[in-house]
C-alpha cells in the first residue's frame, strides 16, 4: 500500500505573490539590514540579461519570479520560472544568487541547455496527445479504471529530458473500481508522438477538539452569528469542511465541480468526540494538522504559509467511500482525506500526514521537484522528512514524535506497524535503502527511502538505539558508523537546500550537492554538520 502525492509534476509557471525572508543566519552573517524583495528581483533580473549566454538565456524567452530567500547577511536567492515563446519551459527553472551588495554569485539550474526550440506547431495532434494519455491511464490500471474523457493537452518545452524539445503535456483522469480518482500525467514528443515520461498526478501519502489521534487539541475558530467555524483566521483563514462523501467531477484535467466542502460550525466551540461516530473528530484532526504545521513553517524556517505569502488553505475530510488515501491538489490549494476502509486503514487525518500533504505544496511553490525518477523520490522524502518533524515539533503526548511514516492511522489488518520506516526503509519490502543506478525507475514512493535512510542518519545516527521510547536499528550502505546531529539541524539544512539551491531536476547526487551547500551557508564548511552531510549521503551511497 502506498499513500501517493500532490499536482508536483512539472506545470505552468507559477507567480508567487509573497517573498520569503529567510530565518536562517548562515556562518559569517554580518547583521546586515536585507534589501527590500522588490531589489533582489531587479538585481536578478539584471543578472539574468548580463549572463545571458552562460545561462542559457535566449531572444524569445521570458521569466516570472517564483520565490524570493533573503538570509540575514543581505545575500539573495531569486527563483525564476521561464517559458519560451510562451510556452512554459519544464526544467526552465533556475534560482540566481546574489551577494550582500547584489552582485552575482552564480545560478543553480534546472536544465543547463540553452533554451531554444525548432520552432512551435507540432506535428501531433492534440487529439493524439489526449488519446496517448487516456490510453496510459487505463493500461496503469488494467479493468479497473474508469477513464473520463475530454483531457485538454499543453504544448509546453520540455528541458528536463535531454536537448529543449516541443512537448504534449496531458493530464487525464477517472476513476478506479471503488469509485476513488486517479490521474495521468503524460508528456510526449509534440514532433514524434513518442512519450517521453509520465507520473501520478496526485500527490499523496495518506478548537478545543477531541481528535481521532492527537487527544484533546487546541483550535482557533471564527465566532459568526452566534455558532463557531472552523476556520483560523490568524493562519491565514485555513479551514475545514466536509465532503459529505462526494468525490470531484472532472474531464480529463478540467474540473467542473469538487466534492463540496461545508464548512464545520459549532454550537459551543467544542468540537468532535474523539470518535469516529462524530463527523467532526477527523476535522479535528486534519485542523490541528493544519495548524502544527503552519507552525513549524512559520516558526522554525520564517515561511508565513504554504506559499510563503500568508494566504491559508483548506481541507477536505470525509472524501469519498472507504478511500484509503489522502492528497493534496496543488490546482484547489487544498488537502483532502479518505476515511480509510477501516480494515486497512482509519481515516488518514494523522498529524504526520497532514505535514506531509502541506509539504507537497511548499515543495510545488519552491523546488517544485519533478514527480517521476530521483526528483520524484526526493519529492516524496522531502513530505516525509518535513511531516515527520512536523510530529517532533508538535511535542504531543498523544502523538510522540517517532521515525515513523503513518503509524497512526494503520489497522492490524495492514501487516505493519507503518507506512514507512525511516531508519531502514527496507523494512517496509519494498523501499530502497542505499542508491543504486536504478533507484530511479522504482515507484517514488520507495525510491524516496534513500532520502528518508539519509535524514534519520544525519539527524540520529547509525546503529540500534531506542528514542523516544521507539527502538530503531540503521545500518550504513558502507559500513560506516554516522554521528547525527540532531533534528534540528536536519530541518534547517533540508529546507534551505530545498527553497534555495534545489529545482526541478534535482536527483539524488544533485540533493547531495545542494544539502552540502545548506550546510556550508548554515554552519561554514569547516563544521561538524558539514562533515556530517557528507558522511551521512556516502552512508546510503550517495556520492
Amino acid at each position: 500500500m502506498r499513500i501517493p502525492p500532490t499536482l508536483a509534476a512539472a506545470t505552468a509557471a507559477t507567480v508567487v505573490a509573497g517573498a520569503l525572508v529567510s530565518a536562517a543566519t548562515p556562518a559569517g552573517a554580518a547583521g546586515r539590514t536585507a534589501p527590500p524583495v522588490a531589489v533582489a528581483i531587479a538585481q536578478a533580473e539584471a543578472a539574468l540579461g548580463a549572463h545571458a549566454d552562460r545561462l542559457g538565456v535566449t531572444d524569445r524567452q521570458t521569466h516570472a519570479v517564483r520565490d524570493v530567500v533573503v538570509d540575514a547577511d543581505g545575500v539573495r536567492h531569486v527563483r525564476f520560472d521561464r517559458s519560451y515563446a510562451g510556452l512554459p519551459v519544464l526544467g526552465g527553472d533556475l534560482v540566481v544568487h546574489l551577494s550582500a551588495d547584489g552582485s552575482y554569485r552564480g545560478a543553480d539550474r534546472a536544465s543547463t541547455a540553452r533554451l531554444a526550440v525548432d520552432g512551435t506547431t507540432p506535428s501531433v495532434p492534440a487529439s493524439a496527445a489526449a488519446a496517448q494519455a487516456e490510453a496510459a491511464l487505463a493500461g496503469a490500471l488494467p479493468g479497473r479504471t474508469s477513464v473520463r474523457p475530454g483531457a485538454q493537452p499543453q504544448l509546453v518545452v520540455d528541458a528536463l529530458h535531454g536537448a529543449p524539445r516541443l512537448a504534449w503535456q496531458t493530464t487525464v483522469a477517472g476513476t478506479d473500481y471503488l469509485g476513488n480518482p486517479v490521474a495521468r500525467t503524460v508528456l510526449a514528443d509534440a514532433r514524434t508522438g513518442a512519450r517521453i515520461d509520465t507520473w501520478d498526478a496526485l500527490e499523496t501519502a495518506a478548537g478545543d477538539g477531541a481528535s481521532l489521534y492527537g487527544g484533546t487539541v487546541p483550535l482557533e475558530t471564527t465566532a459568526s452569528g452566534g455558532t463557531y467555524q472552523l476556520k483560523d483566521p490568524g493562519r491565514g483563514n485555513t479551514y475545514t469542511g466536509d465532503a459529505a462523501n462526494k468525490t470531484d467531477l472532472c474531464l480529463g484535467s478540467i474540473c467542473f465541480s469538487r466534492a463540496p466542502a461545508t464548512l464545520f460550525t459549532d454550537a459551543d466551540n467544542h468540537w468532535g468526540t474523539g470518535t469516529t461516530a462524530d463527523r467532526a473528530s477527523a476535522a479535528v484532526d486534519a485542523q490541528y494538522g493544519t495548524d502544527v504545521t503552519w507552525d513549524y513553517y512559520k516558526n522554525v524556517h520564517g515561511r508565513s504559509g504554504i506559499a510563503g505569502d500568508g494566504k491559508g488553505s483548506y481541507n477536505r475530510v470525509h472524501y469519498g467511500s472507504a478511500y484509503n488515501n489522502a492528497f493534496w491538489q496543488d490546482s484547489c490549494f487544498c488537502m483532502t482525506y479518505g476515511d480509510g476502509d477501516g480494515s486497512t486503514f482509519g481515516p488518514l487525518v494523522s498529524l504526520d500526514v497532514a505535514g506531509h500533504e502541506m509539504s507537497h505544496g511548499v515543495t510545488s511553490r519552491t523546488a517544485k521537484l519533478t514527480y517521476s525518477g530521483e526528483s520524484g523520490g526526493l519529492n516524496e522524502a522531502t513530505s516525509d522528512i518535513m511531516g515527520t518533524l512536523v510530529e517532533w515539533y508538535a511535542a504531543n503526548p498523544a502523538d510522540p514524535g517517532d521515525y515513523l511514516i503513518g503509524e497512526q492511522i494503520v489497522k492490524p489488518g495492514f501487516g505493519k506497524a507503518a507506512l514507512r520506516f525511516m531508519d531502514q526503509p527496507s523494512k517496509d519490502t519494498k523501499s530502497a535503502d542505499c542508491w543504486s543506478s536504478g533507484v530511479g525507475s522504482l515507484d517514488v514512493h520507495y525510491s524516496s527511502g534513500v532520502a528518508n535512510h539519509f535524514a534519520y542518519l544525519l539527524a540520529e545516527g547509525s546503529g540500534a538505539k531506542v528514542v523516544n521510547g521507539v527502538s530503531y536499528n540503521s545500518p550504513t550502505c558502507n559500513g560506516s558508523t554516522v554521528t547525527g546531529i540532531g533534528r534540528d539541524a536536519l530541518g534547517r539544512i533540508w529546507y534551505r537546500a530545498l527553497t534555495v539551491y534545489m529545482t526541478s531536476s534535482t536527483n539524488y547526487a544533485g540533493a547531495r550537492t545542494a544539502t552540502l551547500k545548506a550546510a556550508a551557508d548554515l554552519y561554514g564548511t569547516g563544521s561538524a554538520e558539514y562533515a556530517a552531510v557528507a558522511a551521512a549521503w556516502s552512508a546510503v551511497a550517495v556520492s
